[in-house]
């Protein structure tokens, strides 16, 4: 049996065609999977299963329903100040006893909705937003008028952001709420400033561009990438927008995925100018453990005060009590977060991008010799007249909008308004609830998994279990031996184990190697399936595995057994 020249429907699955995708991301792979995919499973009476994106599906239900509610109320107070319902034409809400009416309103709204709610149906929607409202006047003593105008006004949407950055109380709450988010175990003392972004992905974008126009990483700079990783950091600084030079720090599945001091060694060259991290990782699962972070802050502050870094954390909330370098390494760090994950709303499309208010990109940016200077100068001349002042955040912000739009950039209003509900519902969850189903969604979906391969698995209690990477070489080397692992190795193309998993299974799992995994790897998501299609894509991967271990033994001539 020769997997390399075996033939699946109307594709031949041999070394040259695997090569000529071998240069894709993996997303563009998948493309070619899902045709696959869905071709195999007409054929057959097998389901069509894409656990190659990590798209959850579930949702956050209760500051969902506050928002539609709050949007309610508001359209009221727009029409307060002007209407014509023959037209269709209303105002804009006022402030001033802004309070006092939303009280009167919503109170009506949870008798009406606790006369028609069975006990059984959870909080209703009015109560959840009324205490979110009163627990944030609470708990960060802002004035309740302004507050409730902000709310009103900015999920009505007729007003540029203002501030452009952040809205004011908006910023307040979503401070805190990554201050649990990212920094649960090790809260730094250290205010952030905050810009709220369209997802990770626009925070993404708009850093690498900001990074490069401060003249912070210029053309053939090195960084370091803590791999695996999410791929568009392996893809993005080789366009020629970036031109940066990459090296990997490469934490193996033998250590759990985290970071050696052998492993920072890299770091020490002066040359390689900022680190990239994911974490917890995408797709390894694994956020980085207190001997882990401890080595990286000893070795930071104690040989390289002047290395950059970016986080990305957007899955540390499915780890309890998680530790983000943004916490331990706060002057040295960018954060990167995005709501999608855990509250299910990728298409809400929010994120935010986190810089202490002392850092050392800023003094970087000070630090630029005259000639610089004067270039920086003329870029943000139009801002201001004491350009040098403009901070490196306030820098993104303008940068995000090509400088000459600096003044209707931010996001949306309501948008950050959803953001502003997510961050007061979860805040009111004294007893993590919500965060515990849903790890709990992911937990049950790896047990499946690793059941249906047939193996053992624990990962400890720094893995997030939303991703997960199916190491083949390591689970051959571990379960039929390294002859085996080298056989397999030598004779068959790494991208044909998603390929079968898609022509012959009707699965969707994405190649490991587009990660900087391990080759002989692929990636599977526990977020966007039904729980039972887990054990099936377990032991459809173990299918796969025995199909391998047989064609070694036939190669050998011997017996071929189960």
């Amino acid at each position: 049996m020769d997997h390399q020249d075996s033939e699946m429907g109307s594709v031949r699955l041999g070394t040259s065609y695997y090569e000529s995708l071998a240069h894709l991301s993996p997303f563009e792979i998948k493309d070619e999977l899902i045709k696959l995919a869905r071709a195999g499973s007409e054929h057959s009476a097998k389901a069509f299963l894409n656990a190659g994106r990590g798209n959850p599906n579930w949702i956050a239900t209760r500051a969902r329903e506050a928002f539609f509610l709050l949007g309610q109320f508001a359209l009221t107070e727009a029409r307060r100040s002007y209407d014509d319902p023959v037209a269709g034409i209303a105002g804009m809400p006022p402030r001033e006893g802004a309070h006092a009416r939303f009280t009167r309103w919503v109170g009506k709204q949870i008798a009406l909705q606790e006369e028609d709610r069975d006990v059984d149906e959870g909080i209703p929607p009015a109560r959840t937003l009324s205490d979110a409202v009163e627990f944030a006047i609470g708990k960060f003593g802002f004035d309740a008028d302004a507050f409730l105008h902000e709310l009103t006004d900015s999920i009505i949407g007729d007003n540029y952001p203002v501030p452009d950055r952040a809205l004011h109380h908006n910023e307040i709450i979503t401070h805190e709420y990554l201050m649990w988010a990212m920094c649960a175990g090790h809260r730094p003392d250290m205010k952030f400033d905050l810009y709220p972004v369209e997802g990770g992905t626009a925070a993404m974008c708009y850093i690498f561009k900001a990074l490069k126009n401060q003249r912070l990483l210029n053309a053939g700079d090195t960084i370091a990438l803590g791999t695996p990783i999410f791929t568009p950091y392996l893809e993005m600084p080789e366009l020629e927008d970036y031109g940066l030079h990459c090296i990997r720090v490469n934490a193996e599945q033998e250590d759990k995925f985290q970071l050696t001091e052998e492993d920072l060694t890299a770091l020490e060259d002066p040359k390689v100018k900022a680190l990239f991290m994911v974490n917890p990782g995408n797709p390894s699962a694994a956020a980085m453990d207190p001997d882990a972070i401890g080595r990286l802050v000893h070795f930071v502050k104690t040989r390289r005060p002047d290395l950059m870094i970016l986080t990305d954390d957007v899955y540390g909330t499915f780890v309890p009590g998680f530790e983000s370098l943004l916490g331990h390494l706060p002057r040295n760090t960018i954060g990167v977060y995005s709501y999608s994950k855990y509250f299910g709303c990728t298409g809400w499309r929010l994120g935010v991008i986190a810089v202490a208010e002392d850092n050392i990109f800023d003094e970087k940016i000070q630090a630029h010799p005259e000639e610089i200077q004067e270039k920086l100068d003329a870029r943000y001349r139009a801002l201001t007249p004491k350009p040098r002042e403009v901070r490196f955040i306030d820098r993104v912000v303008a940068d995000s909008r090509d400088v000459a739009l600096n003044h209707t950039s931010g996001l949306s209003l309501p948008q950050q308004v959803m953001m502003t509900l997510f961050g007061l519902v979860e805040m009111m969850d004294s007893e993590k609830i919500y965060q515990q189903s849903c790890i709990a969604i992911c937990q049950r979906r790896f047990r499946n998994l690793v059941e249906g391969m047939g193996i053992e698995s624990n990962p400890g209690p720094y893995f997030d279990y939303y991703y997960g990477i199916v190491d083949l070489e390591f689970w051959l080397r571990k379960y039929a031996g390294d002859e085996v692992a080298t056989w397999v190795k030598e004779n068959i193309h790494p991208l044909d184990i998603p390929f079968r998993l898609a022509e012959d299974y009707g699965i969707v799992l994405l190649n490991g190697s587009g990660f900087a995994a391990p080759n002989w790897s692929a990636r599977v998501s526990f977020a966007n399936l039904d729980d039972d299609a887990y054990s099936e894509i377990g032991r459809a991967i173990r299918s796969i595995a025995r199909g391998y271990y047989q064609a070694y033994q036939a190669s050998k001539g011997e017996r071929i057994t189960a």
